[in-house]
């Protein structure tokens, strides 16, 4: 239980500040118990802090705490914490700064794994030696996160790569950590009502980040995107290199840009492109596609002066098909005509909903993640998305009373809010004026599906 009161504490955490990579080599607890021990002592570390900062207190030892142990651990709860260090509205205003100060750098980046052990996963992947696979190596990281680590490279022919290599013994964590269904309820408890425990929500939280440890299959989807977006003078995707590529081992071109701390800061008109970008690529993703990434980590986005945005990252992605995609584009189409009625039935199919609080609540939620079509030109405000996560507080309380019209949510909407909420806080860093309706119907028409 301890351990679902760390999640609970970090899962309502709003966190934002820019932060140099971590280079801090910390050995990986790969075991259930190891990991559930280390848990267990956080959790009541993190209880403590969350007692004190309801008097007030910034609680700063028990924060600084939460950042090393989910650093270290790597995996799915760094992975919780990450979340945790952009979304708003995630953690009581007493408690936002001193975890906003511990866990900076986490969201930065998670402790390395150590050079020896990185060459060796990169020589077995690839069957050659570094030497040979490349015409420089820098063993120093330029990026750490929960499943794995950047390293900038040479190929022969002089192009410049990004090599992303998994933490030795990340598979056996992340093992660990998904057979704890304490901690996939608490992650479920993050995004969706705690409710949401059913085998059918676990496995797909099982299944979608396991798909993290095959570098593989996020190759494949990395040059699907890129395939959906080609043409696009806006969106840049780098280019996999696959003769480098394996399992284990992803190398692309290497790309450079601001972060989105950076973006920030500009004027008003560069800030409005990058946000039309950004809604591009996330809904052409989905409605064209059939496809949305679901890790909108600030760290995945580059911007570069030109306007362009090179897009990172395609580990964690969810196919949409059948009667959810059809339902999906007859929503943003409703949106797009201002329509209601007609929104509000596609919602209606595509939550499974049988009337009741639950469903007047999950509609209304579902209008309000729809308001930048509805009210376009929109600002996605640090406000308006508080407001979202107040909403899925609100649903949440509905779901263990009697006849409240509660019904588990179909498959990829656990995941679909995780987008919501990440995606419109990174928007929300912007914080622009921009004409997202204009936006949709641009490349709506260009596919043929406007109607």
């Amino acid at each position: 239980m301890r351990a679902a009161l760390v999640f609970v504490v970090m899962g309502r955490a709003m966190l934002y500040a820019p932060a140099a990579p971590m280079t801090t080599e910390k050995k990986l607890p790969e075991g259930r118990l190891s990991r559930l021990v280390r848990l267990a002592g956080l959790g009541a570390r993190a209880g403590a802090a969350h007692l004190l900062a309801r008097r007030g207190d910034a609680a700063p030892g028990a924060a600084a705490d939460v950042a090393e142990v989910l650093g270290t651990m790597r995996g799915l709860a760094a992975k919780v914490g990450q979340m945790a260090s952009y979304v708003d509205g995630f953690v009581p205003e007493p408690q936002r700064e001193a975890y906003e100060a511990a866990l900076r750098s986490l969201r930065a980046a998670a402790p390395t794994s150590s050079p020896a052990a990185i060459r060796a996963v990169v020589e077995e992947d690839l069957g050659a030696a570094i030497g040979e696979l490349f015409a420089a190596w820098d063993d120093a990281p330029f990026a750490s996160a929960s499943i794995g680590q950047v390293h900038r490279a040479v190929l022969p022919d002089g192009r410049e790569v990004a090599v992303k290599v998994q933490h030795p013994g990340i598979d056996r964590a992340l093992a660990s950590d998904l057979e704890n269904a304490g901690m996939i309820q608490a992650m479920v408890g993050a995004v969706g009502p705690r409710a949401l425990d059913s085998k059918r929500v676990l496995e797909e939280v099982r299944a979608r980040f396991l798909e993290e440890l095959d570098y593989a299959l996020e190759a494949e989807r990395q040059r699907y995107f890129a395939g959906v977006h080609r043409g696009d003078p806006g969106i840049h995707i780098p280019e996999v290199i696959a003769a480098r590529s394996s399992r284990r081992v992803l190398t692309a071109e290497l790309a450079r840009g601001a972060t989105l701390e950076e973006a920030a800061t500009r004027d008003e008109r560069a800030r409005r492109a990058y946000a039309e970008t950004l809604w591009r690529f996330v809904f052409k993703g989905n409605l064209v596609g059939g496809m949305f990434n679901a890790d909108p980590h600030p760290g995945n986005y580059l911007f570069h002066a030109d306007g362009r945005v090179t897009f990172l990252d395609f580990g964690c992605v969810e196919p949409l098909d059948g009667a959810r995609l059809e339902h999906g584009r007859a929503m943003h189409l409703a949106a797009l005509r201002r329509d209601e009625a007609a929104f509000a039935r596609h919602a209606a199919l595509i939550l499974g909903t049988r009337g009741g609080r639950f469903e007047e609540l999950s509609l209304a939620y579902t209008r309000r993640c729809f308001e930048p079509l509805f009210s376009a030109p929109f600002r996605v405000s640090r406000t308006y998305v508080t407001g979202l996560v107040e909403g899925v507080k609100a649903i949440k309380e509905q779901v263990l009373v009697k006849d409240s019209g509660f019904v588990q949510l179909p498959p990829g909407m656990l995941f679909m809010n995780r987008l919501q909420f990440g995606f419109y806080s990174v928007l929300a860093r912007l914080d622009v004026e921009a004409d997202y309706a204009a936006v949709e119907r641009a490349f709506l028409r260009d596919a043929g599906l406007l109607g």
